[in-house]
């Protein structure tokens, strides 16, 4: 019996932990979050251009499947400029020389950036515009 609460206690303390742990990593990646914001004027046009397309969604009512839609774009745009800020400030740390190789890496993630920006200005177009149209074509 004895052993069986130590057992339980054990397995209590490191479910414990592990909440702790995870709790931590949200944690810093809210604070990612905010650096990006903070230091990154791009940033602020993603964030006002989700908020703006939210917005449009809410209004013209778009559909479970468009909401999905919508969101891995936002969500991927947002990937990308968090990918190329990090890269950039790697790279800076490592060194301000204008190197060859740290310039090829940090114009292919700005490339990704505005890859997943124009993926997503596509699918916005092609979620809003019947939605649009058939708001005038009903007046």
């Amino acid at each position: 019996m004895r052993r069986r609460s130590i057992r339980l206690l054990r397995s209590h303390l490191r479910r414990k932990r592990v909440l702790t742990l995870r709790a931590r990593s949200f944690g810093f990646a809210l604070e990612g979050c905010q650096s990006l914001l903070v230091t990154q004027a791009n940033a602020r046009i993603h964030l006002l251009a989700t908020f703006f397309v939210v917005a449009c969604g809410a209004i013209l009512g778009i559909s479970g499947i468009e909401w999905a839609l919508i969101s891995l774009a936002i969500g991927i745009v947002w990937m990308a400029e968090a990918l190329n800020t990090a890269i950039e400030m790697l790279a800076d740390e490592l060194t301000l020389d204008r190197l060859p190789r740290i310039k090829f890496a940090k114009d292919v993630a700005a490339f990704g950036v505005l890859a997943a920006a124009l993926a997503a200005t596509a699918v916005g177009l092609l979620v809003f515009v019947p939605h649009i149209l058939a708001l005038v074509w009903r007046r």
